[in-house]
């Protein structure tokens, strides 16, 4: 039972820091680099102004051509600085017919569908200007974006600028929509807190900009084209910056079905990226950006969904030997560990009879969160994941 026990702590200790202890432990190091005052505030020159590209990858994106483009248009950034380059591989609905439209943007069409990456490589060779934004064409930016991230670019020390993802929060979202919702916020808060240390750990596929001759062409097969970019700026002795202000907003995924089919997607490009990213865990070599990336990233993405699975037996194993019914420490966890997976099992139920109660959609997110790890790990030995993305629906 010793060895039990001992796995057991060892277990809950990479969990809890995976999800909270590295917040906390982020956070006590901010407030003392705060007090010693040696932070790493990013000085801003404000009228730093270059001609920038906004760059966006689609497939098929016809409904939302319109929207972007009137969206793009609003941005308060000089008309005249502004580059706005589709590349649009394989559509075939009419898209690059309708951006073609517009005057004030580019079109770089191929028949050939290659997937994001191919299309991201391939339109990189137009792109001109010091500094690229890379933009989905189903999100709309903040009116400020281009100008929030172009400012932190002043300094260069900045290799990459992440933006922020945010949900569009309603009421009536369901499992998807309240988890993803409520994750994303814990995320930006764990970024600004990253990036004040040393660096963000990856960007934002939706929103995020690199200094254009820092681009390399990626891997064909890249699930993760923005964590991969990103980071690799970050090895070549750049930092990843990060404004909650510059943001892309959309809706949540439509049901949670479609949310685990996105993560599973992810999940299998996060273990890639791992793999592809392996000199990054050299923390003599990369230090705190080695640190943060383990902690942020590598456990999530590996050890800790495999713990979470080992922690299921082993605990009950010891609530056993301890008696579940006479409430000792084993058997109390026990009980609560019951209770979280029941609450995921119960937000699962009511999602498939439209009742909303957000608070039980928190452990049914969490628990399809991990879910979708092992699942992508499985579809990652496989190598059967195409790089032709599948959008998955969103709410309405």
């Amino acid at each position: 039972m010793i060895t039990l026990e001992i796995l057991f702590w060892t277990l809950l200790f990479i969990i809890f820091y995976t999800y909270v202890g590295y917040g906390i432990l982020l956070y006590f190091i901010i407030k003392i680099r705060r007090i010693l005052k040696i932070g790493n505030k990013t000085k801003v020159d404000s009228s730093y102004e270059p001609e920038v590209t906004l760059f966006i990858a689609a497939y098929n994106e016809k409904d939302y051509v319109e929207a972007k483009m009137k969206n793009t248009m609003a941005l308060d950034y000089p008309k005249d600085k502004l580059n706005i380059v589709w590349v649009t591989d394989g559509s075939d609905d009419g898209t690059p017919e309708m951006i073609s439209k517009y005057k004030n943007a580019t079109v770089h069409h191929l028949d050939e569908r290659n997937g994001k990456i191919g299309a991201m490589n391939r339109g990189m060779d137009f792109v001109k200007t010091p500094i690229v934004i890379f933009s989905d064409a189903n999100t709309n930016l903040g009116k400020e974006s281009i100008r929030r991230i172009v400012n932190l670019f002043s300094n260069p020390k900045v290799g990459c600028v992440s933006g922020e993802k945010r949900i569009i929060d309603k009421e009536s979202d369901v499992a998807s929509g309240a988890g993803e919702g409520i994750y994303w916020k814990y995320e930006s808060t764990l970024k600004k807190w990253d990036a004040e240390l040393y660096s963000v750990v990856g960007a934002a596929g939706e929103l995020f900009a690199i200094r254009t001759e820092l681009y390399r062409h990626v891997e064909k097969d890249t699930l993760l084209d923005d964590f991969i970019i990103s980071l690799r700026v970050a090895q070549e002795g750049y930092t990843i910056q990060y404004d909650p202000e510059a943001y892309a907003i959309e809706s949540a995924s439509a049901n949670v079905k479609e949310e685990l089919k996105r993560k599973i997607r992810i999940s299998a490009g996060g273990i890639q990226s791992v793999v592809r990213l392996s000199s990054l865990l050299n923390v003599f070599k990369y230090g705190t950006l080695s640190f943060q990336y383990i902690s942020h990233r590598v456990l999530r993405w590996t050890l800790t969904p495999l713990c979470l699975l080992l922690l299921i037996p082993v605990l009950s194993i010891l609530a056993i030997n301890e008696g579940v019914l006479d409430f000792g420490l084993y058997s109390i966890l026990f009980w609560l560990q019951f209770l979280f997976y029941a609450g995921a099992l119960i937000g699962w139920f009511l999602e498939n009879i439209s009742i909303k109660i957000k608070l039980l959609f928190i452990p049914y997110y969490f628990f399809i969160m991990n879910l979708s790890v092992v699942l992508g790990f499985f579809r990652y030995l496989k190598n059967n994941q195409s790089v032709n993305w599948e959008r998955a629906q969103r709410a309405t």
